[in-house]
C-alpha cells in the first residue's frame, strides 16, 4: 500500500466512462464517419472536445436545478444535439438517435483490463458511474468482461457525480466507512467529490491534465491501471 492512510482501504470504486472505457478511441471514428456526410466548420477532434465538455454542462445543470438523474445517455444525446447546432451542422433527429447506438460498443483501455484482473486479487471492485444501471450491466458483461463485486449507478442517489449524495449513498450501499474506499478516476472532479466525502483517491491521469485547484487532492497519481496495480502491491 502506498502510505499509512491507505492501509484501511479494501474497496476500490471506479469511474467507468473515460477511466475504464476509452471514450475518444471508441467515439472519434464514428464521429468522423458522421461528419463525412454532414459538413462542419470544425475537425472531428474539435467536435468531440466540444461535445464532451457539453456533456458535463448538461449533467451539472441537472444537479444545480435539482432535476434528478435524467440519464447518462440522455445527457450525451442532448449535448450532441447542442454541439451540432452550435457548429451549424444540419442533421435529422433520427440520425442522432441512430448515432447514439455506438455507445453500446464502447471499448475498454487494454491497461484497464489487466489492472482490474490484478486488483481483484486484493480488493473489492465497485463500478461507480453516471451511467444507468442496465446500461452499466451491459457494458460490464459484454465489453469490459471483468467481474465487479458491485455495480452502483448514480441513479441510486438521484444526482450526477460529483454531487456528494453519490458518494455518501454509495458508502451506505456498500456498508463501508469512507476510509475503507478509494475512488479511482481519470477525471479530477471525481476525485475532488470523493475526497470531500472522506474517500481516499487516486487520479489516473490519462489525459495529461492537472488536478483541481482544491484542498481535496488525490493520495497519488498514476498513468494507467498497470501502474495502479503496481503501486497497490498486486
Amino acid at each position: 500500500m502506498a502510505s499509512e492512510p491507505l492501509r484501511y482501504v479494501d474497496t476500490l470504486t471506479f469511474d467507468i466512462f473515460g477511466t475504464v472505457l476509452d471514450l475518444s478511441g471508441s467515439l472519434i471514428p464514428p464521429i468522423d464517419e458522421f461528419l463525412a456526410s454532414h459538413p462542419a466548420p470544425v475537425s472531428t477532434k474539435e467536435l468531440w472536445s466540444q461535445w464532451r465538455a457539453r456533456q458535463r454542462i448538461e449533467q451539472y445543470q441537472d444537479n444545480l436545478l435539482l432535476l434528478g438523474h435524467s440519464g447518462y445517455l440522455e445527457t450525451c444525446r442532448r449535448a450532441l444535439v447542442y454541439t451540432l447546432k452550435a457548429n451549424k451542422v444540419d442533421f435529422e433527429d433520427l440520425e442522432v438517435a441512430n448515432f447514439m447506438s455506438v455507445y453500446k460498443d464502447l471499448r475498454p483501455y487494454k491497461d484497464a483490463i489487466e489492472g482490474l484482473v490484478r486488483l481483484r486479487e486484493k480488493f473489492d471492485l465497485v463500478a461507480l458511474s453516471n451511467g444507468e444501471r442496465s446500461y452499466l450491466e451491459h457494458l460490464v458483461a459484454n465489453n469490459i468482461k471483468v467481474d465487479f463485486d458491485t455495480i452502483i449507478s448514480v441513479e441510486e442517489a438521484g444526482f450526477f457525480k460529483p454531487h456528494p449524495s453519490v458518494y455518501r449513498t454509495s458508502l451506505q450501499l456498500l456498508g463501508k466507512e469512507p476510509g475503507q474506499v478509494m475512488m479511482v478516476a481519470a477525471h479530477s472532479f471525481d476525485i475532488v467529490g470523493a475526497r470531500a466525502c472522506g474517500y481516499r483517491g487516486v487520479y489516473v491521469n490519462r489525459y495529461g491534465l492537472p488536478t483541481e485547484e482544491s484542498p481535496y487532492q488525490p493520495d497519488f497519481e498514476v498513468g494507467d491501471f498497470v501502474e495502479l496495480a503496481n503501486r497497490l502491491g498486486v
